[in-house]
């Protein structure tokens, strides 16, 4: 394990309004994008509340896997099962990456050096907010390949997608969806609902490593600060959809992706 327990608070003393406000502000970023918001709750987790890196991202892995289970049934309510089970093949696919990625990302985030997972958290945090740029961009098209090569693309991003939701404590959704947009011609909508049953049990891998390590010390120890900033994201999350559509895409998604890269700049420069 990585040394950044030592510096870790064993457990959070913010007060409960605070924690469960915190969870609902990031939420209403997520939600009037369409996502869950874990990459706004990372830095949050870090520089807010004072956890360490790998502390943070255990604890953020946790509440992604309970706004996943919350968001599932809505979403499936939202897109036909029929709709959604007409597209197993995808699915599928991904997973056949995802879940050795989560595996190996968890492996690197506990043996990685606390001053090494800062730089990798940053470098990650500039990669979403690009991925949310081309999320929202109206000039995807899905490139012409075979479709042998069109499955080992899907197995290796799944791969790299697996690392990257492994080492942030991230569902992926926000890498998820762009790639199941682009490399599989699926539509934006019916890939939202895709990208959860993806992340699900690429989430479930990530935990089981984690767990090998003794990592779920910080979880236990904060137990209630997460089940509480979990409400407090699902809550949001709601109501950042019902604001979906009231703030132009040409200002909100430039806005949260500036928002990523000065969380990037201050994890890079954490020490």
């Amino acid at each position: 394990m990585t040394t950044d327990d030592a510096f870790a608070p064993i457990r959070s003393t913010h007060p409960t309004p605070v924690v469960f406000g915190a969870g609902a502000a990031i939420g209403v970023l997520g939600g009037m994008i369409g996502l869950g918001g874990a990459e706004f709750r990372l830095p949050l987790l870090i520089g807010l509340f004072g956890f360490a890196a790998l502390s943070a991202v255990i604890l953020n892995k946790a509440m992604s896997l309970v706004v996943v289970l919350v968001a599932l049934p809505s979403r499936l309510a939202a897109v036909s099962a029929a709709e959604v089970g007409s597209h197993w093949p995808v699915a599928v696919n991904l997973l056949g990456g995802s879940l050795l990625g989560a595996w190996v990302g968890a492996s690197w985030a506990v043996r990685m050096r606390s001053t090494t997972l800062y730089k990798v958290l940053a470098a990650l945090m500039v990669l979403m907010a690009a991925a949310l740029l081309v999320t929202h961009a109206d000039t995807l098209g899905t490139p012409e390949m075979s479709r042998w090569a069109r499955v080992l693309c899907g197995v290796a991003t799944g791969f790299g997608i697996g690392i990257v939701a492994a080492i942030m404590g991230v569902a992926g959704g926000e890498l998820l969806i762009p790639t199941i947009v682009l490399l599989f011609a699926v539509d934006i909508k019916t890939a939202g609902s895709l990208s959860l049953l993806v992340s699900l049990p690429t989430m479930l891998v990530a935990f089981a490593r984690y767990s090998r390590d003794g990592s779920f010390a910080v979880l236990r120890a904060n137990l209630r600060f997460t089940l509480v900033m979990a409400a407090g994201s699902t809550v949001g999350a709601l109501g950042g959809g019902l604001l979906l559509g009231v703030f132009p895409d040409v200002v909100l998604i430039p806005a949260l992706a500036a928002i990523l890269l000065v969380s990037a700049v201050k994890l890079a420069r954490h020490d």
